[in-house]
Parts: structure tokens; sequence; C-alpha cells
């Protein structure tokens, strides 16, 4: 590995390549965990439609090299100056994760660099940890296709709830759709519950796992009777936020952790951020977010886990393949 060398330091400088959902992004980040480059190109389907995965793959493809382009741009580097290329492995829709472990083969071919794949889940919790600084955190990740209470125990990051058949994120974009609103519908919905005010929907919590497919179709239900739109969202947010913000405090207590940390799209939401961070007060805990320009799908989080990885040590897989259904508590976590 041809690493750079500055005034009595090594810096190993990672490409990260994202592409498990809607979102490519190609990172760049360096061994001290400063980000160089982070840039991503989204798919968006036609207003009413969900993500169809031979369409998203077909526009991660037309847009590669341009954002790989405009990352080394960003970044002032060439692909000489990068020592690891790294890509999300999965989890992950399979004709997405496909074309980026493609492309990240062919770069590491063409520019003979060590290839990484990386588990999408476990880069969020590594760069809100970067950020917030937190030591031994539980990690509430919340996404278009994740939900998740994890926290670090003996060799891995092990799951204490998670989603039992949508995620929150996925939950947000169906309901986003029953009420005619532009994909992604979280921010909508958000926008729209500033307004609203509370009706009864299913609260659907079953030991430290959740449910959102009832809610969803209960609140697309009561706006189809004529309930205000204002309503719905307002209530559908509550309910849901609730549901994890009680899974969380739960899991605090299980693991006797005194740290918390948001990170996945659905934490850009500031109403589940304040709720989050009421219940840590209330525990005497610290409450993280990651940085709101990180917390969804980027390639910047690969490229950092990338880096961890390398330094603990990681060798490239023999037959390196996608992960479609990989999950965070089979990887080994050799760097903590």
């Amino acid at each position: 590995m041809k690493c750079k060398v500055g005034i009595g330091e090594i810096n190993m400088i990672c490409l990260g390549i994202e592409s498990t959902a809607h979102t490519f992004g190609v990172g760049i980040v360096n061994e001290k965990g400063k980000i160089l480059a982070n840039v991503m190109d989204s798919y968006k389907p036609p207003k009413g439609w969900g993500m169809k995965p031979i369409d998203v793959a077909e526009h991660h493809k037309k847009v590669k090299e341009d954002v790989l382009k405009k990352a080394l741009k960003e970044a002032k580097l060439k692909m000489d100056d990068i020592d690891v290329i790294t890509f999300s492995q999965g989890p992950g829709l399979p004709p997405c994760l496909r074309v980026g472990m493609d492309f990240a083969r062919d770069l590491a071919r063409k520019h003979r660099k060590p290839l990484i794949g990386a588990n999408h889940c476990i880069a969020h919790i590594e760069i809100g940890r970067l950020f917030s600084k937190a030591r031994d955190p539980v990690t509430l990740f919340v996404s278009g296709g994740n939900t998740q209470i994890l926290s670090y125990m003996e060799g891995r990051y092990r799951c204490f709830g998670e989603t039992m058949d949508i995620s929150i994120g996925n939950a947000l974009d169906k309901l986003g759709r029953e009420l005619d609103l532009d994909f992604p519908g979280g921010p909508k919905i958000e926008k729209l519950a500033k307004k609203g005010k509370y009706i009864e929907l299913p609260y659907v919590v079953k030991g430290m796992d959740l449910s959102f497919s009832g809610l969803v179709t209960e609140a697309a239900k009561r706006f189809r009777s004529g309930q205000k739109i204002e309503d719905v969202c307002f209530s559908f947010q509550e309910i849901a936020f609730a549901m994890l913000t009680e899974v969380t405090e739960r899991a605090l207590a299980h693991v006797k952790r005194n740290e918390v940390i948001l990170t996945g799209g659905v934490a850009a939401n500031l109403r589940f951020r304040k709720m989050l961070e009421t219940m840590c007060r209330e525990r005497r805990a610290k409450f993280y977010t990651c940085p709101i320009e990180l917390s969804g799908d980027n390639g910047a989080m690969i490229a950092w886990l990338g880096v961890l990885m390398k330094k603990a040590g990681y060798k490239t897989e023999k037959e390196i393949d996608i992960k479609p259904r990989q999950r965070t508590d089979e990887v080994e976590v050799t760097w903590l």
C-alpha cells in the first residue's frame, strides 16, 4: 500500500463508494478522519411511485463516473493519491449494491489499490462516533431501509431492538405516497406535522422490537376518511418516534450505557431529536447526533469505515461479493 508520508507520520487516504439504495455517493477521507470530499447523486422516483431497484441501479450506472470525477476534484486529488478503495457490501438492494461493487472493483484493479467491502449500517455508526466523540454509546440507526438499536459488546455491534417489518424511513415514504407527497416523504411530513393535532393511532412495541406497517395503514385510512393531513402527520410522527424513544431508553438501561447517538437519514427530523434529547436528559445520559449532511447515505462514511478496517489489518477477500442481507451483528469489529 502506497501511503502519503508527511512530517513524521503516515496518512492513509481512502475512497468510499456508497450505492445501497437511492443514493450513489463517493467520499474521500484521510486517516485522521478529515473528510476531503463527499459527493452524492440520488435517484428520485416518479411522484406516487416507490423505488424500483433496477431503475435505481440504472441511475447509479449513469452518474458514477461523474460523481467520482467531482469527488476527486473536490479533494484536489488523483486516483494515484488514493491508498484504499471501500464500497458498501451490504445490506441493501442487490442491483444497486452490484453497481457500486463492480465500479469499486474496476477502479481497484485499474489503479492497483486494496479493496474492502464495508457494512453499510456499521459505517453509519462509525461516522457518528467520529463526529460525536462518544466512547461507548447506544446507537439508534434509522434510515430508509433500517431501524436498529445497537451497542458494542464482545467484539460486535449487538442489536437490542429492531423493526419487525418496515423501517421508519420506509414507513415515512409509504405514508408520504398515501398522502400524495413528493419523495422523500419524511421532510414533507415533518413540515405538515407542525400544524397538526393528536389523533389516536396504533402504538406497536413488542418487547424490544417495533412494527410500523400497521401504523402506516391506519394513518392512511384516517386521511382517506377525511382526517386533516396535518393531524395525520403530527400523530404519525409522535407515535412512531415515541416507540423508538421507548426502546432506546430500555436499551440504555439494559446495557448500562450513558450515551446515545442518533444516525441515519431520519435523524434529520428535529422533533425526533427533541424527544430523544429529553429522554437522555431525564436519564442523565449524553445525547449526540451525527451531522445532518452525514446522517443519510454517503460515501464519506464508507471511506471512514474503510480506514478503520484497513488500520485494523483487514485483508481483501479472495472472492469478494455483495451481501444484500448482511446483518450488523454478523460483522466482527476488530478496530475497537
